[in-house]
């Protein structure tokens, strides 16, 4: 069912409407906007938060700026639903997320308005810097250049790297700084405490309330009477505010902090800063969840809530009569705690993500063995390894897509040296409505190609515990173990924990004509296809592999002695997957097998529901069996013909 748009939202399809508007009624058409947000989300779900603290902001960008020929990119994009109504999508954004429909996150194939693809933190600045530095080169002077970026992803080291290269660069760059004091948990680390106190700073937010149209009307005058003014404000706000220089210090002319939901001022100050050339920061105070009080009051509950009734607030969950296993991040929760109770030198880390993860339980009961480091993947692999040099050992929990920004870190400082981490991969395999930048699709590959490197997956919380407590073992070296997002397969599953033989697999079941080899929690779906096949004659032999390095080298000696029709099943990519490394050991081995290998395909797989995206994927459980019967079939002909 389609939600209706607020009067003034429904005539708005692009920013060129939104500029017919007086200014008087932008307060109106943003709190439409808002609402318009609260109404879909409600019963489509998605992130919820982020999009309402940034309501204000994007009404006035947009009727500021000439997008999209002024460029604005959104840093990570959960903050840009509504941009994305406001710019051509208002009557598609009920298919927000959903399998088929638009994505949840800005991105170019899209739209001309998604002027870069972003899904992870800290990019902004850095793509914003680039589009105008093209500009200048190209002699577009007129264009404007603006990052969006909050808080949270201001701590990942790549928006200080951005910083320092923009600072050096004449380009027509404004940075937005949306300081809401959070990104999906609590923002840590010293920069929030910087930013607090720009923010508290009763004088200096005096000084900065009219800067911005004394420096707008005083580049009009000439260059050197801008750059007086320039030295004169650096010397004020040195007085005024001590660390004034974090930013101008990197040649930034800093603006703020202004209220960020004050629509009104904020178009006011955006157009004086059009006018200002150079690097710019300006500093919004945001609040996310803003305009519906339960998410302003629980904001990393509400950062993406599900579904649920707008007008009480409940979160719909679905009712099950029976109990439900729970999720793997939860089953990685409560075991920390288990294995660090026994264990002193166990420690743990995330890089922003402690809820997600559910680093947050050891967090809370073990507050001096767990950190949140900060949106930080780099810093988290290698504060691991500075651990584990002095005896400790570190579970450093990181999605599988995040841990791609840190690869150099896990083969610079921790492999070469072979220390003993524990990489924890959350959100393995495909994510889900989060889409191609989320999926965890590389990790296998990735990390099997690493000398000293474990490379683990269990197929269910059981097995995620073995593996866990087998990493936690003496001089096991750099060990990863990779689960997906969601729930498992087990209710009971609070086993006693045991070691599992590093490398060794398991036969899950005997059978005849064709060998499944499968890997990590995907072997679920094998088991339902082989219970759809038993009935139907067909008898396939099942193996979970374990380990994608080392490869359980006796099994696969067995498995190919008895099987020339053999599949391997991955939640992962079919290249340098763990398909590719029984190939390369059949070659090694000089095995004459047919190999079909299923798992994610050479392309990005887009949104929608696990189940959605291993059928389109082709190795859901209905694909499997299909494989299995078709294999058979030609079998059996063979063996007539002949």
């Amino acid at each position: 069912m389609k939600v209706p748009a607020g009067q003034l939202l429904q005539n708005i399809t692009y920013p060129s409407d939104l500029k017919l508007l007086k200014e008087e009624d932008l307060k109106q058409l943003s709190q439409e906007l808002r609402q318009y947000i609260i109404d879909v989300v409600s019963v489509n779900g998605g992130h919820f938060g982020a999009s309402l603290g940034t309501v204000e902001l994007t009404v006035a960008l947009h009727y500021v700026l000439n997008t999209p020929y002024d460029q604005l990119v959104w840093d990570v994009g959960h903050q840009a639903y509504g941009h994305k109504i406001l710019t051509g999508r208002r009557d598609q954004f009920d298919t927000n997320r959903l399998h088929g429909g638009i994505s949840g996150f800005p991105k170019r194939a899209e739209s001309e308005y998604d002027t870069f693809g972003v899904g992870h933190s800290s990019t902004s600045i850095s793509a914003a810097l680039g589009m105008a530095v093209a500009s200048q080169y190209k002699g577009e002077t007129d264009r404007q250049h603006v990052a969006v970026i909050g808080d949270g992803a201001m701590t990942g080291g790549m928006a200080f790297e951005a910083l320092n290269h923009a600072g050096i660069e004449k380009s027509n760059l404004l940075v937005i700084l949306n300081d809401n004091c959070m990104s999906i948990d609590p923002n840590v680390g010293a920069l929030k405490e910087y930013l607090t106190s720009i923010s508290t700073s009763k004088h200096y937010n005096r000084f900065r309330d009219d800067i911005a149209k004394v420096l707008a009307k005083i580049s009009s005058i000439g260059p050197d009477a801008y750059s007086i003014v320039q030295k004169l404000e650096k010397s004020i706000k040195g007085t005024l505010l001590k660390n004034s220089n974090l930013f101008e210090s990197l040649n930034f002319r800093y603006f703020g902090p202004v209220d960020g939901h004050d629509v009104d001022n904020l178009v006011k100050v955006l157009k004086d800063l059009r006018d200002i050339p150079g690097p710019k920061l300006l500093h919004c105070i945001t609040v996310k969840g803003k305009g519906y009080a339960l998410a302003e009051k629980d904001q990393t509950k509400w950062h993406a809530p599900g579904l649920f009734d707008k007008i009480t607030g409940e979160i719909k969950k679905t009712v099950y009569e029976k109990p439900q296993p729970p999720k793997y991040q939860d089953v990685f929760g409560h075991t920390i705690i288990e294995l660090a109770e026994q264990n002193p030198k166990i420690m743990g880390i995330t890089p922003a993500m402690p809820s997600g993860s559910s680093m947050n339980m050891m967090m809370k009961a073990m507050p001096t063995r767990a950190f949140d480091v900060g949106i930080a993947e780099q810093h988290a692999v290698t504060f691991s390894a500075g651990l584990a040099t002095q005896g400790l050992l570190p579970f450093c929990n990181i999605y599988s897509s995040f841990m791609q920004r840190a690869y150099d870190q896990v083969i610079h400082d921790v492999a070469i040296q072979n220390l003993n981490v524990v990489f924890c991969l959350d959100r393995a395999g495909i994510a889900g409505a989060d889409g191609p930048t989320h999926h965890g699709a590389y990790d296998l590959a990735y990390m099997r190609s690493i000398p000293n490197m474990t490379v683990s997956a269990p197929m269910n919380e059981e097995e995620l515990r073995n593996l866990m407590f087998t990493a936690q073992q003496e001089n096991m070296g750099p060990f990863s173990i990779r689960y997906p997002r969601g729930n498992g397969v087990m209710v009971d599953w609070q086993r006693p924990m045991k070691a599992i033989p590093v490398g060794k697999g398991r036969k899950v079941c005997d059978g005849e004509d064709v060998a499944i080899l499968s890997i990590g929690t995907i072997g679920n779906e094998v088991l339902k296809a082989t219970a759809q096949l038993i009935p139907q004659g067909y008898h396939p032999a099942h193996y979970d592999m374990r380990f994608a390095k080392p490869l359980d080298e006796e099994l696969l000696h067995e498995v190919f002695s008895k099987f020339d029709k053999i599949i391997t099943v991955e939640d992962g990519c079919l290249q340098g997957g763990v398909g590719s490394a029984i190939i390369e050991f059949m070659a090694d081995n000089c095995y004459n097998a047919q190999v079909i290998r299923m798992g994610i395909p050479d392309s990005f797989v887009e949104h929608g529901e696990q189940p959605e995206l291993w059928a389109e994927c082709g190795y859901d459980a209905a694909s499997i069996a299909e494989k299995v019967k078709d294999i058979a079939v030609k079998r059996m002909t063979r063996t007539i013909a002949s």
